[in-house]
Order: structure tokens, then C-alpha cells, then sequence
């Protein structure tokens, strides 16, 4: 039961990661492609981020852990300053890329633990599979 908890958790905190980092770089993007990509890209975190809401109370009693106000203000500072003086398409990709890479290390991580029930395991498949499309998809801009 505790690995299930960790996982949604975990995964939760990826997903509002994402849709931070997305949040955060979206208004830096000229390239209406890439924009149309990283609001695709949100909305799949939010998707992600609803499924684990919606069963989380069978879990625990509290809430899926997001991130941090020191996380998103982290976040949001390496963000700027790595495109002060290089805001282009590739830079942005590049950026959002590291991140993704970030997540699909902990997704494989958690998909790995063998104690996870069915449904968290799914979940889990499910937001690596977004991560490794989002690869795809982002390798174009670099």
C-alpha cells in the first residue's frame, strides 16, 4: 500500500512539475508549432494529475503531494536565467527535454517496484509514455 501511495505521489509531483515548467517557458516561445506542442504537452500532465486525484483517497486520507512553493520558485528562476540570453526555439527544447528526461528516470523507477497494484501501475505506464512521446516530439526543435 505505501509503494502505491509513493508512486501516485511521485508521479503527481512530475506532472505539476511539467505543467510548471511548461507554464513558465510558454510566454519565451515563438514558434507556433512548439506552442502548440507544449499545450498539448499540459494538458496530458493535467490528465495525468486528474486520474491520480480521482483515486488517491483510496490510498490515503490527505492529498497527492505537488510541488513546493520553493520547488516552482527554483524552477521558475533556472528558467530565466538560462534564457536571458538565449530564448530560442532549440534553447527552450533543450530545456523542457532535461526536465522530461528527469521524469522518465522516476517513471521507470516506479514502474520497476513490483509491489504496485494494477491501477497505479497503469498510471504510472501511462505518464512515462507521455514523457518518452514528449521526447520525441521535442527532439524536433532542438
Amino acid at each position: 500500500m505505501k509503494e502505491n501511495i509513493n508512486a501516485l505521489d511521485e508521479i503527481h509531483k512530475g506532472a505539476c512539475m511539467g505543467k510548471d515548467a511548461i507554464s513558465f517557458v510558454l510566454d519565451k516561445v515563438e514558434d507556433k508549432e512548439l506552442i502548440k506542442e507544449l499545450k498539448k504537452e499540459y494538458k496530458d500532465y493535467q490528465t495525468i494529475e486528474d486520474k491520480i486525484d480521482k483515486i488517491y483517497s483510496k490510498y490515503s486520507d490527505g492529498d497527492p503531494h505537488s510541488t513546493n512553493a520553493m520547488t516552482k520558485a527554483m524552477t521558475w528562476s533556472g528558467i530565466e536565467m538560462k534564457t536571458m540570453t538565449d530564448k530560442t526555439t532549440s534553447k527552450i527544447a533543450e530545456l523542457l527535454l532535461q526536465g522530461v528526461n528527469m521524469g522518465i528516470i522516476e517513471g521507470r523507477k516506479i514502474l520497476n517496484k513490483k509491489e504496485l497494484n494494477n491501477e497505479v501501475h497503469s498510471i504510472a505506464s501511462t505518464y512515462v509514455a507521455m514523457q518518452e512521446k514528449s521526447v520525441e516530439a521535442l527532439k524536433k526543435f532542438l
